[in-house]
């Protein structure tokens, strides 16, 4: 270039000036416009790299369901809910810089579809998200809805899920954009009766409200120090991309499903209708509408921003029984690996089986009832057996009471002496006895 030549930009070809500056190297120029269109592109390297290391992980939702099926028995239409939403949305995300173009010729930008989760408690909705996060590898942070209030009151405020995604994420924003966030309990924000006082309801509707971008998407400034004032830095956390799942028990809600599509019989004398046979909670729950959600008591905005409703079935005592045995980490396998560590193995017939799973039925609790049942029943054991080296084994058994009465019993297996008989245990009780009882 000659020394007669203005200075220009060697990317665009601007020419110096007092409102375009230039940025000197050791064999070229740049200006601010095209320092700015390189921190764009440079940004978008960043970007398809989280995308090609995510890209190996995205599996078809059949294969999601099969990893589900190891951990969670029955729920097959949550499953298989779950699954497909999933794909769909790391599919949009690792296709979002492709630009796709329907058969039409026009440009379509896809939108992200949240989860709303209902079923009764103990039927296993946050261990599906837990596993499916863990499957996709992505940040996962889980929300309890019962401590959030509105900004500026005591207790979480909204912004604090999104920090706990970003700790998930080790710091890293760009992967947090793509993690999975869990509200639980979201049916504890229905919108309270005001009755005849005006009480502003913090902890509820005030949620729904302040939840609403963030849910649909928009940019959450997150404080580095973890306390917000005006030296601290700051990180721009887009929600636009992190699949949020909301879950709850809603209880009562099968009453209002209820009384939608079985209205009062009005009828007297020979105009009554017949009596027909009440719906099970399963069958009600099929027929859930967004109308029943805001009848329970979200706001019609809130139900909005999660246009995939899902449910969860009543467990059953097959299931529960299921439950007990099949899974990865079923509970009868987690005590026995329990007993292993100390050297004692656990025997646990199929009719204690059984009773196990009729006490979780009638607690109500779910699959969580069935480790309250085997806690009880094994208390007493796990208690005294680090004090008997000399245990071998332990079995758990139902046993018949002459008062017709049934309890579970652990009897114990002390080892063998050299003539092969049964050593007798030192402790004066031999045959442990649960304290749990109860007569069916």
């Amino acid at each position: 270039m000659d020394k007669t030549d203005k200075p220009c930009c060697s990317f665009c070809g601007a020419e110096k000036s007092p409102t375009v500056p230039l940025i000197a190297g050791n064999d070229g120029r740049i200006c601010e416009a095209c320092v700015k269109l390189a921190h764009q592109v440079v940004s978008s390297w960043g970007q398809r790299r989280k995308n090609q290391q995510l890209a190996p992980q995205l599996r078809t939702p059949v294969e999601y369901k099969k990893h589900l099926d190891e951990s969670v028995i029955g729920q097959e239409a949550a499953k298989e809910t779950l699954s497909v939403a999933v794909y769909n949305h790391y599919l949009r995300l690792l296709n979002c810089d492709r630009e796709p173009v329907c058969q039409l010729g026009e440009q379509v930008e896809l939108e992200k579809s949240n989860i709303l989760m209902a079923g009764p408690s103990g039927t296993g909705k946050t261990l599906l998200v837990r596993t499916l996060a863990r499957i996709l590898g992505v940040p996962f942070a889980m929300a309890d809805a019962t401590t959030l209030t509105q900004a500026g009151y005591v207790g979480d405020d909204v912004d604090s899920i999104i920090t706990r995604l970003l700790d998930a994420a080790g710091g890293d924003v760009q992967q947090a954009q793509w993690g999975i966030v869990y509200i639980d309990e979201v049916d504890k924000l229905a919108k309270r009766s005001g009755g005849g006082t005006a009480v502003r309801d913090i902890s509820g509707e005030g949620v729904q409200q302040a939840l609403l971008k963030m849910v649909e998407g928009t940019e959450v400034r997150i404080s580095k120090s973890g306390r917000r004032n005006e030296h601290s830095e700051e990180q721009v956390v887009d929600t636009r991309n992190i699949l949020f799942i909301a879950g709850g028990a809603f209880p009562g809600l099968e009453a209002l499903v209820s009384s939608r599509i079985q209205p009062k019989n009005t009828g007297i004398g020979f105009h009554a209708q017949p009596r027909r046979e009440a719906p099970s909670i399963n069958e009600l729950m099929a027929s859930l509408l967004p109308d029943d959600l805001h009848e329970f008591g979200l706001i019609p905005e809130f139900i909005g921003r999660f246009p995939i409703i899902t449910f969860l079935q009543e467990l059953d005592h097959a299931t529960l029984l299921r439950i007990l045995t099949e899974p990865r980490n079923a509970l009868v396998k987690q005590y026995k690996q329990l007993f292993a560590y100390q050297g004692v193995e656990l025997v646990i017939t199929d009719a204690a089986l059984n009773y196990i799973a009729d006490q979780a039925l009638i607690r109500k609790t779910g699959a969580r009832g069935l480790r309250a049942v085997l806690e009880a029943a094994l208390q007493q054991t796990m208690f005294n057996m680090p004090s008997q080296p000399q245990l071998r084994g332990c079995t758990l058994d139902l046993v018949e009471h002459e008062d017709g009465g049934r309890s579970l019993e652990v009897l114990t297996r002390l080892a063998e002496d050299g003539s092969g008989r049964i050593q007798p245990d030192p402790s004066p009780v031999v045959e442990e006895k649960s304290a749990l009882s109860a007569d069916l």
